[in-house]
């Protein structure tokens, strides 16, 4: 990226975008200057310029809800950044996910709870049941569903949706409780794609 094209004036602001690098949903936007960019890509934490304040300011600093760096791109006319990042707790001072509401639901998100579930034990989870039983018992669930799932599309019972959700999450505590993530997943499969 070319910085003196985005920042002729080194006190100028441009629009940041802030998009999940997860799942691509908007965060938020703020306004970054020169410095601010610079002091993201070193410290690897989404810093603005704040216009009320006047000074720099690390979206986190005081609640603790960091935006972590992960890449940014200028847009064609040289005056907004997209900024992929992810986030740690809600992204908004209302407590919300993002500025825009809430975090729909997707796999990110149910990976993020399997996650959670992998730190923080709750007795009668059945995910944490699973977690603890390790790869055999998984596996087990997986064969087992993907059985349902090719029965019911065989037999046309109307359960196709069903039993490929079951598949898909039992796939996914897989992956969570072997370290991999669906972004390693979609980077595999990428790979593939020609």
């Amino acid at each position: 990226m070319n910085l003196d094209k985005v920042w002729e004036n080194e006190k100028s602001l441009v629009p940041a975008i802030i998009q999940d690098a997860n799942n691509k949903n908007i965060l938020m936007l703020g306004y970054m200057n020169k410095e601010s960019y610079l002091k993201t890509l070193k410290i690897k934490k989404v810093t603005f310029f704040s216009r009320s304040r006047q000074c720099l300011w690390t979206k986190g600093e005081t609640s603790g809800n960091f935006l972590d760096y992960i890449s940014s791109e200028i847009d064609c006319d040289n005056d907004t950044l997209l900024i992929q990042a992810t986030n740690k707790g809600p992204t908004c001072h209302l407590e919300k996910y993002s500025c825009f509401g809430d975090e729909i639901f997707s796999f990110y998100k149910l990976e993020s709870i399997i996650n959670r579930r992998k730190v923080k034990i709750k007795n009668d989870s059945y995910t944490n049941y699973l977690l603890n039983k390790g790869n055999k018992e998984i596996a087990k669930k997986i064969a087992e569903e993907a059985n349902e799932l090719a029965i019911s599309a065989v037999s046309n019972d109307g359960r196709i949706l069903d039993e490929a959700a079951d598949l898909m999450y039992h796939l996914q505590v897989l992956l969570i409780a072997n370290n991999l993530t669906l972004n390693d997943l979609q980077k595999e499969l990428s790979k593939r794609n020609k």
